[in-house]
């Protein structure tokens, strides 16, 4: 005997349970699975009313997932991606800014283990940084910190 389908509530319970989403991304998963007759809107509402689904949770969690590994511009991009706007963001940025060249001399040291030797070595690593987010005063910031530990002890 087939099981019954499992309801829209419980799929978005199962989901919640699991991770943290957004409103939108949530809708989005729930979207293919949604009968006729279901309020996707409606579930969504009750579940932040009811505390299962919050933003600021949502946002929290994205952040604490994402910034030992990027920049503030890649993790507030992928905030406005997931539907996240207006003062939260404004708050976050704030929060990330203040350790954003030590969160990049961490990410350099980890892939990279020595000083570039060279200019081109340099450029690389550079580039390396730019693309996981981190903006050119944090690059600049990393550089100078990164192995400034190294050169203290030798």
């Amino acid at each position: 005997m087939p099981r019954p389908p499992i309801s829209l509530k419980a799929r978005a319970l199962k989901y919640l349970s699991s991770r943290e989403h957004s409103r939108q991304e949530l809708a989005r998963k729930l979207a293919p699975y949604a009968q006729e007759g279901d309020d996707i809107d409606a579930l969504l509402q009750w579940l932040e009313q009811s505390r299962f689904l919050s933003q600021e949770r949502f946002s929290e969690s994205l952040v604490h997932r994402r910034s030992a590994r990027y920049g503030n511009q890649r993790i507030i991009s992928e905030l406005h991606g997931h539907g996240i706007e207006g003062e939260a963001i404004a708050e976050l940025k704030a929060d990330l800014a203040a350790g954003e060249g030590d969160r990049a001399a961490q990410v350099l040291r980890r892939k990279y283990s020595a000083p570039p030797p060279d200019a081109e070595t340099r450029a690389k690593q550079m580039r390396f940084l730019q693309q996981r987010g981190f903006s050119h005063r944090s690059i600049r910031e990393a550089f100078q910190k990164a192995w400034a530990d190294d050169e203290e002890s030798a």
